[in-house]
């Protein structure tokens, strides 16, 4: 499988590729900082900027899937570059799409009528992240493509120990945290298998 993935030098993504490639896939890298990636066989690098609709749809030709580990980083880069990820995808003909997201735009379990970050759920004063990330959420739901979102709670560092639990559009009860490892780990099965197409996953110990 031939996967373009954005937010490939992060925490997250990095891990993503190393178990893409471990496998044989070949993976089409856009980056701002190419030399904050190891050149490595089946790996593409291509230097530009993800809200830069022309540089993502280069990026994306012949590429089979898509996989967005892009963050936030306190601006709108994350919702500019979902439009162009999804111009690109529909221009491309390319269905399958896994992206990470984060545990508050899960289904609040105290506030059903609300996201976790919406609700009392959340403990955070802050909500620009989450608030980009449930427009995302809004603009896949609407997009017609193959979309999982996996949603993480609180993200350490850490290897995969596959012990972890997974729920459908809310945070597993008492989850409290999952390794970056961990959550590589899901995000990259499940643009194969296929398991959670339509649906935000909420993935904790």
């Amino acid at each position: 499988m031939k996967i373009v993935l954005f937010g490939a030098t992060g925490r997250t993504g990095s891990k993503i590729v190393r178990r893409a490639l471990t496998d044989g896939h070949e993976i089409t890298a856009l980056v701002r900082s190419p030399e904050k990636c190891e050149p490595q066989e089946k790996l593409m690098i291509i230097a530009g900027d993800v809200r830069n609709p022309d540089a993502v749809k280069k990026a994306m030709a012949g590429a089979d899937a898509v996989v967005s580990a892009l963050g936030t980083d306190k601006t709108t880069t994350l919702t500019e570059a979902m439009q162009a990820i999804i111009e690109g995808m529909k221009e491309y003909g390319i269905e399958r799409i896994v992206t990470i997201g984060t545990a508050g735009i899960l289904n609040s379990r105290t506030e059903p009528s609300k996201l976790r970050y919406q609700s009392n759920e959340s403990h955070r004063k802050l909500t620009f992240a989450a608030e980009e990330h449930h427009k995302v959420f809004t603009m896949l739901k609407d997009s017609g493509l193959d979309w999982t979102i996996v949603c993480p709670t609180y993200l350490p560092d850490g290897e995969a120990s596959g012990n972890y639990r997974t729920e459908r559009e809310y945070l597993p009860i008492n989850g409290t945290q999952i390794s970056t490892g961990d959550t590589a780990a899901f995000a990259y099965n499940e643009l194969s298998k296929q398991n959670h197409k339509g649906f935000r996953v909420g993935i904790s110990y």
